[in-house]
């Protein structure tokens, strides 16, 4: 089913992980796919798999903390496709868990440039694209970290619950344009990020048995969610966090 055919989807982030694998599934459902990320050679080897596999889609290297460069994403996508229909505002970076007196200011900036910053700098400038063409869906990347506390990681939540601020504000604002915004809030996915995270057998055991399921999360499972929120079977939904956590947060 390609319920996507003729629909121009952006992925920020795009070049690995659950970016790499929404990307994928967007152009399996048909559609023209724009990945974005600040790592040209990943990219470009997804921009190669979906060709590869009979899809179509660009790479635009972008930091997205940066205005100039997301400003520019979008108006190569606008020239490139002649519209945006959907975007998953998915990139982002993890914070190591420290204490809190260790933590630098240089690691706050970093952490909210990206995290937060760049997901208000793309939605600033994808919305304006989607209502071109009559309005559109966007899914941002939030984290079980932004529903919940986690001890040593206090900037990291910060920037995730600015996610779900950010989500919900301007979902309330574009309501009635034909132009929802949802997130997902995914747990422990089994990514570059985990394992950069998860260093020793005993940390990535205690991550799975935290899971009330029994095991990690795959990014295609995250992937099926982003593409379904924006699907017309989501047409009723806006201003949603869905996690994606294997039951996390239900405890």
């Amino acid at each position: 089913m390609r319920q996507f055919a003729g629909r121009v989807v952006l992925v920020t982030g795009g070049n690995a992980g659950i970016g790499r694998a929404t990307a994928a599934e967007f152009a399996k459902q048909g559609a023209r796919v724009v990945v974005s990320g600040r790592r040209e050679k990943e990219g470009r080897g997804v921009v190669a798999e979906i060709e590869a596999s009979g899809g179509e889609a660009i790479f635009i290297k972008t930091d997205v903390s940066k205005e100039s460069d997301v400003k520019a994403m979008i108006e190569r996508t606008l020239a490139k496709f002649g519209r945006l229909d959907c975007a998953f505002n998915n990139a982002g970076i993890e914070q190591a868990l420290t204490p809190l007196p260790d933590q630098t200011e240089e690691t706050y900036d970093q952490i909210m440039d990206i995290n937060v910053k760049g997901v208000w700098l793309s939605l600033k400038h994808e919305i304006p694209a989607m209502l071109k063409t009559g309005g559109g869906a966007v899914v941002n990347n939030a984290s079980i970290a932004g529903l919940l506390g986690f001890a040593t990681a206090p900037i990291y939540a910060a920037s995730k619950h600015a996610v779900v601020g950010l989500t919900k504000a301007v979902a309330l604002e574009y309501a009635k344009q034909n132009l929802r915004v949802n997130a997902v809030a995914p747990g422990a996915i089994e990514t570059r990020m985990f394992h950069d995270f998860a260093t020793s057998p005993e940390v990535k055991q205690m991550l799975e048995s935290a899971h009330p399921i029994g095991r990690i999360g795959q990014p295609e499972e995250v992937a099926s969610a982003v593409v379904w929120l924006c699907s017309a079977g989501a047409s009723f939904v806006t201003g949603q966090i869905v996690a994606i956590d294997g039951g996390y947060t239900a405890q």
